[in-house]
């Protein structure tokens, strides 16, 4: 798969979408986007672009509508430019090799007058930016997107009101909201906060004067917002257009030249408030300091890291700031009905007399409508079609009710659609039953089915039925309505974690979210999957792994109101896991707030059958198209998968699993008597008999672990399972050796009697062209075939997400370090970048360690860590096995609270303790995602040291019964690339 293949699915998908209008005089008409396809995708269906224009211009009678064209490179960019006439340049941190500075340079170049906007989603590259200020000279501004899906409409506002501003003031005596602030990620919070409030506003009045032509035009313009980002642009704007302006927002500390940062907003304050005393001016600092002397102006001040923040600011905004119907008739022109819209449209059709069908049909009024109302795949099926064609009236009006139907179910293929009672359908759509975005999780999970659906990817294997499960979604909107209806505040999060899911069960639901469930619940029969989708989750900076709850229902009571309640109590728990310890420790970590974060739900049919009392899937797998291990002659970009028999709760959290290279399925990774010793024993699944569960009891209630030789479970191991033949030193695959069954997946890996490997491999690439990063992939595979209404084996993707790969240029050289002077050296690492100013390493003592013990050793660890904490010393963390896991007896099963201080995180393997390294395990995401150096020392492999001797001689200032904590005389160096898998640590 390539970037010219893909680009044709991808317009495939969109087409259609870019067909409205604006009405300022200056429009934002055509955006060149350079980006991913995944970032173009995101925007444009989580941000929900086209809906949010269209819902705002028709309720201004607004007529026209920006174009976008995505491009992946800047050789497309730059062709495209030097053809066309673009309004817009919106470009992304990333794009393949190119950088944003080269990239605006050579658009400015070519058409110097085009505003160049650069689209951040990764706070790292706000300080890279702001180290170079210099190299930012032909980017006119820089936001941060966090999700917010207005972001991107707000960005298209700020271009325009800066356009427009002038003439708008003047003839249309305009409104001006001034806003000062420097840090990207505070405006990019704002202005969408601000535009939503504006329209909101703007779209009360024009429904209360839409019959007076005189404030019409008056009422459609709203107010303009103009950001400035230092002292003079700020002083500048007011000057200009003082007597428009409404509100002034302001920053405290930002630039002003020739002067001292600190208290620039306090200077700007004093000259604003003596040329007008009664403006309304909300100022905003992190120094608590400043608010005396703010109010001392008649100014509000607001706290900028408060946990209200964004609340206030809205209060501050709301308490400052105040084509035609079908008519189906006859000759004589008997009316017999009016419609608005396509379901109106459809539903009389189907009541209209036989005369009124036929008059209307031999003079295409139905097409002429249809294209009006932008419905073309309808309107081109019926247009060609002669009345004469039909056999009776009635073949005719079936024909056109079939039509409607077949274009719908064409439209919303790969699609969200919202929820509709009378027309509920899962079949390769998604069904969204509250608004607001789809969190991280739906985000990838939507793409993925949209671009995999539109490029009809189940036809390149007709052996199986490739698609996502029934799902539906919950957007963010109702998780504010949540916290509104039952008045939740952060201070919920001073409770304790059972105390807050116990509060959380006794809230509320909205009235129209209760009635969607009871809809959902009757028509979902088998067990559910309800998950987190956060907005921060699955992104490349902070993927949030395992941070917030899943709960898997068994759904199988006969008793309605009871699975109701089930599903309703199972989204307030998920919402609840924003707030509990381990979800605002993580928060904290990576520099944000808890108020900054919203949760949308996925409601999900668990992929499976039912064998006796249990329910799951034959496997579940995670897949990564980056192998960040790559042994024998493997390379990184061969990829890697990891699967296991049953729920994958086993990979994700580091239990015994099965490990291969989609690219080379028999190339073997671990021999066969290791795997005898070392293969899955157990599996999870959905205990169907255990009616009396309490989800209170935890997220993994109504999961059980199940031997891999419980004769209940015999027939889904058919194909996964052989026997070891001691004589001969290989493995018998099926069920009729003898001795104990080992899961060894020979017949699915390497016998190719799924193609499942094949399937991984194409995904991957797609998936990986798509986002413009290496990727990870969930799934689950049914082997039987007889399910429900599916005839053939089905693969199930559950989620894709971008693999954190920092592309910092970081090269060890050859003759750099020999392995023998270093204190640890490893061919087999991530992270990138030199660390040079550690000085304390705990360890896990090996000559104590003992892997029935690792619940004691993390608590040894966390009291280091806590000390650690409060004397903010970052530490290099090695121990034996796999940290986080959740299998104790693989390695010590830390949270990432509990080493919250280390820098560079080494396992170590043992000769009596050899275990795989972590790939793919939620813990394994986050720390990786935070660029902290993950090492890992096999034992036994050559130039992998960890010299124990040298560890031994630093001096020792703190020990426990498992654990030394040691401190060097001077800093020691760890450097790490990442491209190459290359570490070492010296002192």
């Amino acid at each position: 798969m390539d970037l010219k293949q893909l680009n044709y699915h991808y317009n495939k998908f969109k087409f259609g979408e870019d067909n409205f209008h604006y009405l300022m005089k200056r429009r934002v008409k055509d955006i060149l986007m350079v980006s991913s396809f995944y970032d173009a995708y995101i925007f444009e269906q989580d941000g929900r672009l086209s809906e949010q224009i269209f819902g705002e211009y028709k309720h201004l009678n607004l007529t026209t509508i920006p174009r976008i064209t995505s491009v992946p490179t800047k050789e497309e960019a730059l062709k495209k430019i030097s053809i066309h006439n673009y309004d817009l340049v919106i470009t992304m941190m990333r794009v393949g090799e190119t950088i944003p500075f080269e990239l605006s340079s050579a658009i400015k170049k070519l058409s110097p007058d085009t505003p160049v906007l650069l689209l951040l989603n990764n706070t790292g590259d706000i300080n890279l930016i702001q180290k170079f200020p210099e190299k930012m000279v032909y980017i006119d501004n820089v936001f941060y997107w966090n999700g917010d899906s207005k972001l991107f409409l707000a960005m298209i506002k700020y271009v325009e009101d800066r356009w427009n501003c002038d003439f708008d003031t003047t003839v249309g005596l305009v409104r001006v909201i001034l806003l000062v602030e420097d840090s990207i990620n505070f405006y990019s919070s704002y202005l969408p906060l601000l535009y939503a409030e504006i329209m909101k506003q703007t779209q009360l009045l024009i429904d209360t004067e839409m019959n007076d032509m005189n404030k019409r035009l008056r009422m459609r313009a709203r107010p303009k917002v103009l950001l400035a980002n230092n002292y003079e642009d700020a002083i500048e704007i007011y000057s200009k257009y003082k007597e428009f302006i409404v509100c002034l927002i302001s920053d405290i500390d930002f630039p002003k030249l020739n002067d001292d940062y600190l208290g620039a907003g306090l200077k700007l304050l004093n000259e604003i408030r003596h040329l007008n005393a009664d403006l309304p001016i909300l100022m905003q600092s992190a120094n608590q300091d400043y608010q005396k002397e703010v109010l001392k102006k008649n100014a509000s001040f607001i706290r900028k890291h408060d946990r209200n923040l964004m609340k206030d600011l809205k209060v501050f905004i709301k308490t400052n700031l105040g084509y035609g119907d079908f008519v189906f008739k006859d000759e004589k022109n008997n009316i017999y009905g009016k419609a608005n819209t396509l379901k109106e449209f459809e539903k009389i059709l189907a009541e209209i007399p036989d005369f009124s069908l036929l008059y209307h049909s031999r003079r295409n009024h139905f097409s002429s409508w249809l294209i009006a109302h932008g419905e073309f795949l309808v309107a081109k099926k019926i247009r060609p079609i002669s009345t004469s064609e039909f056999s009776s009236i009635d073949d005719l009006r079936n024909f056109l009710l079939n039509t409607f139907k077949e274009v719908k179910s064409l439209r919303a293929r790969g699609k969200i659609i919202n929820f509709d009672n009378a027309e509920f359908n899962l079949e390769d759509q998604i069904v969204k039953i509250a608004e607001g975005s789809l969190g991280g999780k739906g985000r990838g999970l939507a793409f993925m089915n949209s671009l995999l659906n539109s490029m009809e990817f189940d036809e390149s294997y007709p052996e199986v039925n490739i698609s996502i499960p029934a799902t539906c979604i919950i957007g963010t909107n109702e998780f504010d309505n949540f916290i509104d209806l039952n008045n939740i505040t952060p201070e919920i999060s001073e409770k304790s974690d059972e105390d807050i899911e116990r509060y959380f069960l006794q809230c509320k639901i909205s009235k129209e979210l209760e009635d969607r469930l009871y809809h959902l619940i009757l028509e979902l029969k088998n067990p559910l999957a309800v998950r987190s989708s956060s907005l921060l989750e699955d992104s490349q900076a902070q993927p949030f792994a395992g941070i917030y709850s899943t709960y898997m229902l068994p759904n199988i009571s006969e008793d309605i109101d009871e699975r109701y309640d089930d599903l309703k109590n199972a989204i307030k728990l998920v919402y609840s896991s924003i707030f509990v310890k381990k979800a605002r420790d993580y928060i904290e970590n990576v520099n944000y707030m808890i108020a900054e974060e919203k949760m949308a739900i996925i409601i999900q049919e668990v992929t499976g059958s039912r064998f006796g009392n249990y329910y799951f899937p034959n496997f579940s797998g995670v897949a990564q198209s980056f192998n960040f291990y790559p042994t024998s002659d493997l390379n990184n970009s061969d990829g890697i998968a990891t699967i296991a028999v049953g729920m994958g709760k086993s990979v994700v959290e580091g239990e015994n699993t099965y490990r291969f290279c989609p690219k080379y399925p028999k190339k073997e990774l671990l021999s066969g008597e290791y795997l005898v010793g070392n293969s899955q024993r157990d599996f999870y699944a959905i205990d169907l008999e255990d009616k009396e569960y309490d989800l209170l009891s935890g997220e993994d209630v109504c999961l059980k672990k199940v031997n891999v030789r419980n004769p209940m479970i015999k027939e889904a191991l058919k194909d996964l399972v052989s026997y070891w033949d001691y004589n001969s030193k290989a493995f018998i695959s099926g069920m009729f050796g003898e001795g104990m069954p080992v899961v060894t997946f020979e017949n699915i890996v390497k016998y190719n009697k799924f193609p499942l490997a094949n399937i991984l491999e194409d995904i991957l690439s797609i998936g990986e062209v798509a986002m413009g990063v290496p990727v990870e992939i969930e799934f689950a595979v049914n082997l039987q075939p007889n399910i429900q209404k599916i005839k053939k084996p089905t693969f199930y993707i559950l989620q894709i997400r971008p693999l954190s790969i920092n592309a910092e240029d970081v090269v060890i050289d050859a003759h750099e370090a020999e392995p023998k002077d270093c204190l640890i050296f490893s061919n087999f690492s991530m992270g990138n970048g030199i660390v040079d100013d550690l000085t304390y390493i705990v360890y896990v003592k090996p000559h104590v360690f003992d892997n029935t013990k690792t619940i004691e050793i993390m608590n040894e660890i966390d009291a280091v860590n806590r000390e650690m904490l409060q004397k903010d010393i970052h530490y290099i963390l090695i121990g034996p096995g796999r940290w986080g896991s959740r299998d104790r007896f693989l390695g010590i099963p830390t949270a990432f609270s509990n080493i919250s201080m280390a820098k560079v995180i080494v396992e170590v393997g043992l000769e009596n303790f050899r275990v795989d390294p972590s790939q793919g395990t939620h813990f394994f995401h986050n720390i990786l995602s935070m660029n902290i150096g993950y090492v890992s020392v096999p034992y036994g492999v050559n130039n992998n040291i960890l010299n124990w001797e040298k560890l031994d001689k630093i001096e020792v200032v703190e020990e426990t019964k498992y654990i030394k904590v040691v401190k060097t005389e001077k800093a020691m160096i760890a450097k790490m690339d990442g491209k190459r898998g290359l570490c070492y640590v010296r002192i």
